[in-house]
């Protein structure tokens, strides 16, 4: 198994009390902290503009600058956004800065792409908030132009969402495989969403339970075998919220911790309750309870785990408990 590391960039409160001008500073620390450890695969970010579960004037940092500067600051890790909306950039305009940020980091870039959902941030800047079924054309449609671009150099399309006509993308990214820059198809969308990603992804993020997991997995073999696309070719990933200490009382306090940091930007009754829906939704327990969940997702075919650490940018114990218990177990 694979394992991928979110950074704190804001999005999810991640970066409260931190000075904006130190912001930066914890960040790259901790990406070229896991640039160190073999046993991380890659890091990842969110691309959203506001916080969430609720917008807010805390700060959130773009997506696709922190990959350039991750890029710069490390040597190994692989760097991965989770996921990049497509619609927030031209397709074409999106697939030339990804392609610089693989000639940057060495060829290290992964393309997380979906249809994107987070209608405030759509409307306050400016892009209105198109029904699901144009957004997950948009989706289609920018893969496409992705895949032209980066293997040919050039993409033409005209779509009844985009039109590109002879879009040069020199120099080449590095990565020269089946899609150029690998594309992660994020969602779990049983119709439209699964069948893209069996369709054109290298990598899919969906559901981390084990009925949801199992459940979009059969639905995306059925999609493949439609398509007449080896579904083993495909890596399952899954995302989770991780809590660990070595003992319950440790664990409890982690969670505890995360309900109080909340509440500071919540509020005392909606930050518990974030924490508590945070906390059921993740790998959350002692390393033994840990590697036994991770165990099942395992035999159901999940083997790319993307974790999240809700304490890292303020104290990175979890982090490193991680490190030395579960990472070996699947090493």
């Amino acid at each position: 198994m694979k394992f991928g590391l979110f950074i704190p960039q804001g999005w999810r409160f991640d970066l409260v009390g931190i000075e904006p001008a130190r912001q930066w500073q914890t960040m790259k620390d901790l990406a070229v902290a896991a640039d160190k450890v073999p046993g991380w695969e890659s890091l990842w970010v969110y691309d959203h503009f506001h916080t969430t579960p609720e917008p807010s004037d805390q700060a959130t940092h773009e997506a696709w600058t922190l990959m350039a500067g991750f890029g710069a600051a490390t040597e190994r890790i692989r760097l991965g956004q989770m996921c990049t909306c497509m619609s927030y950039r031209n397709p074409a305009y999106l697939a030339k800065v990804a392609a610089t940020v693989d000639h940057i980091s060495g060829g290290r870039v992964e393309m997380g792409i979906g249809a994107g959902w987070y209608e405030h941030e759509w409307r306050a800047y400016g892009y209105g908030f198109p029904e699901p079924r144009d957004r997950l054309g948009m989706l289609r449609e920018g893969v496409q132009i992705f895949q032209q671009a980066w293997t040919k150099g050039v993409a033409s399309l005209d779509g009844k969402y985009y039109q590109v006509d002879g879009a040069i993308c020199q120099p080449l990214p590095l990565q020269q495989g089946p899609s150029g820059i690998p594309i992660w198809i994020a969602g779990g969308g049983e119709k439209v969403t699964l069948k893209i990603a069996a369709q054109f992804a290298d990598y899919t993020n969906f559901d981390g339970t084990e009925e949801g997991f199992a459940h979009k997995s059969r639905l995306l073999e059925e999609h493949c075998d439609s398509l007449g696309r080896d579904f083993g070719a495909l890596t399952r990933s899954a995302n989770y919220n991780v809590f660990i200490g070595e003992t319950q009382k440790e664990v409890d306090d982690k969670v505890a911790w995360f309900a109080d940091h909340l509440a500071t930007s919540l509020g005392e009754a909606a930050g518990p309750e974030h924490a508590r829906r945070t906390a059921t939704q993740g790998l959350v327990g002692t390393p033994d309870q840990i590697i036994e969940r991770l165990r099942r997702m395992e035999r159901l075919g999940m083997t790319y785990a993307i974790t999240y650490f809700a304490d890292a940018a303020y104290d990175r114990s979890s982090i490193e408990l991680f490190e030395r218990t579960v990472m070996p177990a699947f090493a």
